[in-house]
């Protein structure tokens, strides 16, 4: 069974993806940008930019029946490597007890100038 998360974001239709997919007792959260409540980035440094994308994908989890502790793999994104120790801190934080497989790279660009970081995610919900 399927079901489409939806953050209500602009780009969603514009682009054409869900937030977050759950299939079954999987699911799959898109690249998330560390959009603030009021709907801007968070301008802040990459460690703040970091925990505002997991605050993110927590909730897109949460939508979906899961939570950070079932997720299984992450992807971040930055557009500065010299940005890894701060990054990895923030997912350190919120995934010490999970240690789920993690990649990190660092990209020429994100969808904005004021992005540092974005962050996908991808879960499976015990049964």
């Amino acid at each position: 069974m399927r079901r489409n998360v939806s953050s209500n974001s602009p780009f969603e239709p514009l682009v054409g993806f869900s937030r977050a997919v759950r299939l079954n007792n999987q699911v799959f959260v898109s690249g998330t940008a560390p959009w603030g409540p009021d709907g801007t980035i968070v301008e802040a440094d990459a460690y703040q930019q970091a925990r505002q994308c997991i605050r993110n994908v927590e909730s897109a989890l949460q939508q979906a029946g899961a939570s950070l502790a079932d997720v299984v793999r992450t992807r971040i994104y930055v557009v500065n490597m010299d940005d890894w120790e701060a990054v990895s801190r923030a997912h350190r934080e919120a995934f010490a007890d999970v240690m789920p497989a993690a990649t990190l790279v660092e990209v020429s660009r994100l969808a904005t100038l004021e992005m540092q970081v974005e962050i996908e995610a991808d879960a499976v919900i015990d049964a």
